[in-house]
């Protein structure tokens, strides 16, 4: 175990401090280059600079206390308000900014629980009906709150199935959730025909447009046509937009908005009994960074409808050109719809190749890469800064499928066995408890420094060994599982000969 840190006994000059976190950042992903393709929303060195000066002005300001600081009132409302015109909500619409879309998500539940314990005390096992591509914030809801999951399956072009959604509600169902878009494909749900059947239950909605709340309304000025997906739909009771994804703002600034204060009243948290004094709360956090706030208000005036128009069409630009170049690949399909920036590809049904190899080369050679499952496949969220280095993708991409095709053993290497074996392995409950070991080694007293596919790496021993001792067969096995569902499945699908 290395040595443990402490605090120096004498502070480091400023100088000093900042030349050894710059060496911190040399392993860093190049997002300002363009070679990511989710994590960071980046606008330009020009904005960067605005929303840092921001920020920095307000840095040691907390909104815990809207009174001592009325500035960080103003701006938050303001936030709130601006982010509640873009989603076409109502006159009556108010709501809170957050740290980021997990804590605008768990709200969201928190919020339907206890007005549910209001207003339906009856009901002790709540649930909520939502699609298997809700983002996985609602299963850090259902452990956090106590309100089941119960997941609807999505058709084919990923959008979620309604007439399951119906079918999977009951007397304990206290809301639905949506999405616009989902994050695994980008497809948006249909949002309009989840609105009439909510209504019809009398529950409320939440859509989660943390992703594409910030891009779909420039898009539809664009003219990219979609369905309903805001507050246009008379269902929808709240949404959630991340202002730190499209918004462009720093990382720390979410929003979540609701049709009016009948359904925010019950987020709201207040302690009279306490010895400190009387203690309220709007959101999950006590303390909260008025930074982040101030940011996200510069950032919204900085770049104005002009500016976000601009940054939308070349985002879309890069989108449409990942889609044309992916779709000439032999070996790759696309996945979902092209409802917004996110572009998804995977291996073709006939003809493919192993994903999560190609994944590897494409990490050798500088990109940063979002491996997904069920099917495997890789997520690429297309922002403006990557419009230079769009075609050096596609080039290296086809490259990339090209070296894994004539070298299939790479499958069996590497991230990708490892990531292979895991998103086949059925139980689902070894999988779990492996990549919390890999939280202990992240977060444990060690260096946390955590390499999946070494043997003494804390979780990766087990999966290790998998991959070195069974690997191969085990893989083997479920390959021939996963191709004999395919067939029964399309023989389910084939139309009966009389």
């Amino acid at each position: 175990m290395p040595d443990r840190p402490a605090i120096p006994r004498e502070g480091t000059a400023a100088d000093a401090l900042l030349e050894t976190m710059g060496a911190f950042g040399e392993r860093d992903v190049d997002y300002a280059g363009g070679r990511t393709w989710s994590l960071v929303y980046w606008a330009g060195e020009a904005h960067h600079h605005l929303v840092e000066r921001a920020f920095n002005a307000y840095m040691a300001t907390n909104a815990l206390n809207p009174l001592a600081f009325q500035s960080l009132k103003r701006m938050e409302r303001e936030v709130v308000q601006m982010t509640a015109s873009l989603l076409s909500g109502p006159e009556t619409a108010c709501g809170t900014m957050t740290s980021g879309g997990t804590e605008s998500l768990l709200l969201a539940v928190k919020t339907y629980r206890d007005r549910a314990r209001k207003k339906t005390p009856w009901i002790r096992r709540p649930n909520m009906v939502v699609p298997e591509t809700i983002h996985v914030a609602f299963d850090k809801a259902s452990a956090y709150f106590g309100v089941k999951k119960r997941v609807v399956p999505v058709l084919e072009d990923g959008r979620v199935d309604v007439a399951a959604m119906r079918r999977a509600i009951d007397h304990n169902t206290i809301m639905l959730a949506a999405s616009a878009p989902q994050y695994p494909t980008g497809a948006v749900d249909p949002i309009a025909e989840i609105g009439e059947l909510a209504l019809a239950e009398k529950l409320p909605l939440h859509v989660d447009a943390c992703f594409g709340g910030f891009i779909l309304p420039w898009l539809e000025r664009l003219g990219v046509p979609l369905e309903p997906w805001d507050f246009r739909v008379p269902g929808v009771t709240s949404m959630s937009a991340d202002v730190h994804k499209y918004g462009y703002a720093p990382k720390g600034a979410s929003v979540i908005v609701y049709r009016d204060m009948s359904w925010l009243r019950h987020q709201f948290f207040a302690v009279t009994g306490w010895s400190g004094g009387v203690y309220i709360s709007p959101s999950l956090q006590g303390t909260r960074a008025g930074g982040s706030i101030a940011a996200a208000w510069a950032s919204l005036n900085g770049l104005g409808e002009e500016g976000f128009l601009r940054l939308a069409r070349d985002a879309w630009e890069v989108a449409e050109r990942l889609r044309a170049g992916i779709r000439a690949i032999p070996g790759l399909r696309l996945l979902g719809r092209p409802d917004a920036t996110i572009v998804t590809w995977a291996a073709a049904e006939r003809g493919g190749v192993d994903v999560y190899a190609v994944a590897d080369q494409l990490q050798a050679m500088g990109w940063s890469v979002d491996r997904q499952q069920r099917p495997p496949s890789v997520h690429c969220s297309a922002g403006a800064a990557n419009l230079p280095v769009v075609d050096d993708y596609l080039r290296d991409l086809r490259a990339a499928v090209e070296t894994v095709r004539a070298n299939p053993g790479l499958a069996k290497e590497g991230e990708a066995a490892v990531y292979g074996l895991m998103a086949k392995v059925p139980v689902a409950r070894l999988v779990k408890s492996e990549v919390l070991k890999v939280l202990e080694g992240m977060y444990g007293p060690g260096d946390g420094d955590v390499d999946l596919a070494a043997q003494d790496a804390p979780g990766g021993a087990r999966v290790a060994e998998l991959v070195n001792r069974f690997g191969p067969p085990v893989q083997d096995a479920l390959d021939r599982l996963r191709r004999a569902r395919a067939r029964f499945r399309l023989r389910l699908r084939l139309p009966r000969l009389r």
